[in-house]
């Protein structure tokens, strides 16, 4: 979509230093952009390539304007900038209302206007569509669930029965909402499968990644509130409630039961153990393994950083007769190992 760099400017809240009727209409690296192409400089790695680029406009901090050669915006923030600016130059395109006809839906289901049902979906009895909505090829949305305005589910994804979620929504492909909660009880070493009365209830604005899942409730429901973001193949276990605005990246488990705070971000591979809680306001990093309650803001870690591997058993030697000099009642120091102790 074409935008002239005054308009473009307005829009991002910045300042333009260039000629307010020149057009862009399209975003580019800074590295390979042409005339017609924005570019983004938000990350200080990249900056070794400013003063080379050819792009139409570039969008900076204030303290990189000076070292570019074409004509640029400055704004406070320019991460924000970009995520803002490529939805202006690269618009989602929204599909054409209607069903398909190898779409399999029930008299019941209800919809508003505009809404899109794609080929070979299957929506069940009692099913509420807001205004909007968008079902892609393969997709199921089981009985009695209700789907906010504007929220688009990707091909394959599996909403299950009784699901609620709100407006403008992502779900995105594979991704199942609603299926069982892994409640068993034993029984003379057998496992006797807990029924899972619950759903699971999503606010607004809420992105689920690929092939990630959210388990019902045991007995009440599941709740993303609104704002969250979950990327692929996480994992979310029944009863859990996750705060407004949080975030969670790759790979992150979270055990029944757990309650997340608001604006509280989980790096890749994070686990959280069931029945526990996070305040708001914390960052957890990445493989960081959550056994306890965080009750206070702040960044918290567990995971080793890599390193040679002779260096990581002389560490693990180190530690181990640490552990054991203080079982002893001997804090006194120790000399380093050698990679071959029988403690690595």
């Amino acid at each position: 979509m074409e935008w002239t760099l005054g308009a473009l400017a307005e829009a991002l809240g910045g300042t333009l230093e260039g000629e307010i009727s020149a057009c862009v209409r399209r975003v580019a690296p800074l590295d390979s952009a042409g005339e017609d192409a924005a570019a983004f400089l938000f990350n200080q790695q990249y900056r070794q390539h400013l003063r080379f680029t050819a792009a139409g406009v570039v969008v900076l901090a204030a303290g990189d304007a000076a070292a570019c050669p074409v004509p640029h915006i400055v704004v406070p923030d320019p991460y924000l900038a970009y995520a803002r600016g490529v939805s202006l130059l690269h618009p989602a395109v929204r599909a054409l209302a209607g069903i398909h006809p190898t779409a399999v839906v029930a008299d019941s289901v209800r919809t508003g206007a505009g809404v899109s049902i794609a080929a070979r979906c299957v929506v069940g009895e009692g099913v509420v569509l807001g205004d909007h909505v968008q079902l892609g090829a393969g997709s199921v949305v089981e009985e009695g669930s209700v789907i906010g305005d504007y929220t688009e589910v990707s091909p394959n994804a599996v909403i299950r029965r009784q699901v609620r979620i709100g407006r403008r929504c992502v779900i995105q492909s594979g991704a199942v909402i609603g299926t069982d909660g892994f409640g068993f009880a034993r029984d003379a070493g057998r496992w006797v499968k807990i029924p899972q009365l619950g759903s699971v209830h999503i606010g607004d604005d809420v992105e689920i990644g690929a092939n990630s899942t959210i388990d019902r409730g045991a007995m009440s429901d599941t709740v993303i509130e609104d704002g969250v973001k979950i990327d692929n193949l996480v994992q979310i276990g029944h009863n859990c409630h996750v705060g407004a605005h949080s975030a969670m990246a790759g790979c992150v488990g979270v055990s029944g039961s757990a309650r997340i705070g608001e604006r509280v971000l989980l790096g890749g591979g994070v686990g959280v153990a069931g029945h526990i809680s996070i305040a708001n306001d914390v960052v957890v990093t990445g493989m960081t393994m959550v056994s306890r309650p965080i009750n206070q803001p702040g960044v918290y870690s567990s995971g080793w950083p890599v390193r040679d591997a002779p260096t990581w058993r002389r560490t693990v030697a180190l530690v181990n007769r640490l552990l054991r000099r203080k079982a002893a009642g001997d804090v006194r120091g120790t000399e380093g190992g050698d990679g071959n102790d029988k403690d690595a």
